[in-house]
């Protein structure tokens, strides 16, 4: 965990909520200078920042409105930072808690080097890795209705199997195996839903190849060099990851992307695991993917993942694998090289 060293002349911690935010300046001796409830409008923020310009740092926790205020700051000139939410236990617990208290501690743990860092993503990327972010989350709805569609068929024991029907050149005859009309129905409005989603994903997807092949190409195509690896998990790792070099050690990244289990022990007694959920959740997804798609057809990745199973069981031998192409593309991308798969494949 990193955290916010710097000095400087005023901190400012901001509470930062939808339609208002809580303000608090301390000045280098620890004094509260201001401490005041604004409107979220950068108008009224710069105007109380005014005379505390020269020398000022602004932070907040990471939650879902920070992007107007740090795009604020960099217009501004001013330097911003960006709380963990999960380590900043320093807000979350106490026996009182207000917006009031917590603006305080924010600027308290700014002027005293212990505000855990986030990563303030930039901007000219921000937008495209949301609306990809956006485009798994409507793949996954489109998913749904075909798995409700495949339990329907369970549910009436259907005699027929039903085929492949996330392909859309197998659904023709789909609507007549189902006799009961309400329930023909039902599946109706999910394949006229399932068509929707199809139509507005390939568009999307056509749209964010385009953009990404703008943003970076080289890395984009590094990633792709890996078997099994194609445009939305190309896509996915290279705006998750956005720049390779703000993980200064291989194992910063691969923590970062959730592939390791942090160790929690005291006095030289291991109590297990924990902070499991700290990290990117959609760069554990893309790599747990990329893992099952290179074994698809791969006899060598298969021989290499059975070895690994007879000895520690299938999901952890999918778990190591994870973890090693994880390595893998910290090195790619760091190193400028394609993806070699007989030295991932090496033992």
């Amino acid at each position: 965990m990193k955290f916010y060293t710097k000095q400087h002349h005023f901190y400012c911690g901001v509470d930062l909520h939808a339609d208002a935010m809580y303000v608090c300046i301390l000045d280098a001796t620890g004094e509260v200078v201001v401490h005041r409830n604004l409107p979220t409008k950068p108008k009224a923020l710069l105007r109380l920042i005014k005379p505390f310009r020269d020398g000022l740092v602004v932070g907040c926790e990471c939650m879902f409105s920070w992007y107007w205020l740090a795009d604020l700051c960099a217009d501004e000139g001013i330097d911003f930072v960006l709380g963990h939410a999960l380590y900043m236990r320093a807000i979350h617990g106490g026996k009182a808690k207000n917006d009031k208290i917590d603006s305080h501690k924010i600027a308290v743990l700014l002027r005293g080097g212990s505000f855990p860092l986030a990563y303030v993503y930039p901007k000219p990327m921000r937008a495209t890795r949301d609306l990809l972010r956006r485009r798994n989350h409507l793949n996954r709805k489109r998913a749904e209705l075909v798995t409700h569609i495949q339990n329907t068929a369970i549910q009436y024991n259907l005699p027929d199997p039903l085929g492949r029907i996330a392909k859309p050149s197998e659904r023709g005859e789909l609507t007549k195996k189902f006799r009961d009309p309400i329930v023909r129905a039902m599946i109706e409005v999910d394949l006229t839903m399932i068509e929707h989603y199809e139509e507005l994903l390939g568009t999307l997807e056509r749209h964010l190849e385009k953009i990404a092949v703008g943003h970076d190409p080289v890395n984009l195509a590094l990633l792709k060099s890996i078997h099994g690896v194609g445009k939305i998990l190309g896509m996915v790792m290279l705006y998750e990851i956005e720049d390779i070099s703000r993980f200064p050690r291989v194992q910063d990244f691969v923590s970062y992307c959730r592939l390791v289990k942090p160790e929690k022990s005291s006095n030289g007694k291991s109590y297990g695991h924990s902070g499991k959920k700290i990290g990117n959740a959609h760069l554990r997804w893309a790599f747990g993917e990329a893992v099952v798609m290179m074994l698809k057809g791969n006899k060598p990745a298969q021989a290499v993942k059975n070895r690994l199973a007879s000895k520690y069981g299938k999901g952890k031998a999918m778990a190591i694998l994870a973890h090693r192409l994880g390595r893998a593309v910290y090195f790619m991308l760091k190193n400028q090289v394609p993806f070699d798969r007989d030295k991932f494949l090496r033992t």
